[in-house]
């Protein structure tokens, strides 16, 4: 039988249900259209294709850009010119966030910490400021709150090592030098606890040091292990406000505060990680700008280790 008998009343009667066509009959009909339809669709296909890419070699994007997350946000970086410090206010600024880069004698470093932010697109500037004076410090903040009306992020980066040295050799001067610095960075808490809106995040660089027994390490091993419980504090007293307070734990990172280091020991140190290796300034600062974007929003007065599994 052909298609068009199935609704000849010819063929089917004289009837008005015999002129109604048939389901199949009906189905049938819609295959023209259909594949007019999927042939339109196939030509049409190129033209789209080619104007898409026409417009993509122009520099328009095919789709609009993934808005990054600390956009409008600034973020203020103690000890943020060199090793660990540079990394984090670089990756905070490919973030979206206008970067203070502070440092305390090293102008040249700091500048060359902005111009690499800058050529890469993003926003920065540098304040000189003395973290181990608390005058400094209040400074660096209201100047920094002054040029760019706002901050949002703090990290207290601005750290000295000093050398292994037993306490029955330690002097008064190393105390006084990585207690001072101990002394600012609570006293940059306290400004960033005053300052910073509701939702906020705090972040402070600790030490592996505060893991084990650290001997020749016993001052700068105490001052790191203030900062935890410092963080575990605030934490509690700006939950309220959204703000969270968190540490970084830090293994043995490549910079040049760790420079001078034998090479046997600073091939035993990567031997011990379960990654085999030492860590580098980007390892950590991806730790950092984790726990300040709003992804860590139910992270807050812990102690992230992040030290490549090593148990030193």
């Amino acid at each position: 039988m052909s298609t068009a008998s199935c609704w000849n009343p010819a063929a089917r009667g004289s009837s008005p249900a015999a002129r109604r066509p048939s389901r199949l009959a009906r189905w049938l009909a819609t295959i023209p259209v259909v594949i007019l339809a999927v042939a339109a669709a196939a030509a049409l296909a190129p033209a789209a294709t080619a104007a898409t890419a026409a417009k993509g070699r122009a520099g328009t994007p095919a789709a609009p850009a993934v808005p990054q997350r600390f956009a409008g946000k600034v973020a203020l970086v103690t000890g943020g010119s060199r090793g660990i410090g540079r990394a984090i206010s670089e990756t905070l600024a490919r973030g979206g966030a206008t970067v203070v880069v502070n440092y305390s004698k090293s102008a040249a470093a700091a500048q060359e910490a902005v111009a690499a932010i800058e050529a890469q697109g993003g926003k920065a500037i540098a304040i000189q400021a003395d973290i181990s004076k608390v005058e400094e410090v209040r400074r660096l903040y209201a100047e920094a709150q002054q040029k760019l009306g706002r901050i949002d992020i703090v990290v207290n980066n601005a750290g000295i090592l000093p050398p292994a040295v037993p306490v029955e050799k330690e002097s008064e001067a190393t105390w006084d030098a990585v207690f001072g610095l101990l002394k600012g960075t609570y006293f940059s808490m306290q400004e960033a606890a005053r300052r910073l809106p509701d939702g906020g995040r705090i972040i402070n660089l600790s030490s592996s040091t505060t893991r084990g027994w650290s001997p020749g390490y016993s001052i700068y091993a105490g001052s790191k292990s203030a900062i935890e419980q410092f963080t575990r504090s605030l934490s509690r007293e700006l939950g309220p406000r959204g703000i969270t307070v968190n540490s970084v734990i830090p293994g043995l990172t490549d910079t040049d505060m760790v420079a001078d280091y034998p090479p046997a020991v600073r091939e035993a140190v990567a031997k011990n990680t379960t990654l085999g290796r030492l860590g580098k300034p980007q390892d950590i600062a991806d730790v950092v700008a984790f726990l300040a974007s709003d992804e860590a929003r139910w992270i807050t007065g812990q102690q992230v280790v992040a030290n490549g599994g090593s148990n030193l």
